[in-house]
């Protein structure tokens, strides 16, 4: 069944389910930084241990977070993190992430997800949502172009066999 079939909604985090997201999170831009940005996986680690905690130095508490479960018919399916913050001189709405579970995957969810996203900013008075997609991740950057969203900037690399 397609999500636009289901009831989908965004339910804030709870503080019990905060470690496991937070995990989660981190292992999966641990690995976008590994194998679409070619660091060293200790580096990557690294890395992302840094950016986390910067960014989320007090986790559920850090100010103009909102970290949400999305579920389908009341059931989990994945997880969002926005974030209000300043960018060209206004105010948007930040995407640090979203995941659908593995299971779920393809069916509409994360498509809902981000609908409810534009929605939550135009709650806030937020007219822009930003985000940042790794280059491999055909199906992410698939979706948001379906959902007009259009690239501002494409960093590039080709790594050269040893000389």
């Amino acid at each position: 069944m397609a999500a636009d079939e289901r009831t989908v909604r965004l339910r804030p985090l709870r503080a019990d389910e905060f470690p496991a997201f937070f995990g989660a999170s981190k292992a999966g831009y641990a690995q976008g930084i590994e194998v679409q940005g070619g660091q060293s996986h200790a580096a990557a680690q690294q890395k992302a241990d840094a950016d986390m905690a910067a960014v989320l130095p007090r986790g559920l508490e850090t100010p103009g977070h909102t970290i949400y479960l999305v579920e389908a018919d009341g059931h989990p399916v994945g997880r969002l993190w926005l974030a209000e913050r300043e960018s060209g001189g206004r105010r948007v709405i930040w995407v640090y992430d979203i995941s659908i579970d593995d299971e779920h995957q393809g069916r509409g969810y994360g498509r809902s997800a981000m609908r409810l996203a534009e929605a939550e900013a135009r709650a806030r008075g937020i007219g822009r949502i930003e985000l940042h997609v790794f280059g491999g991740n055909d199906v992410a950057r698939g979706l948001y172009r379906s959902l007009g969203y259009v690239e501002t900037s494409v960093q590039m690399a080709k790594d050269l066999a040893e000389l």
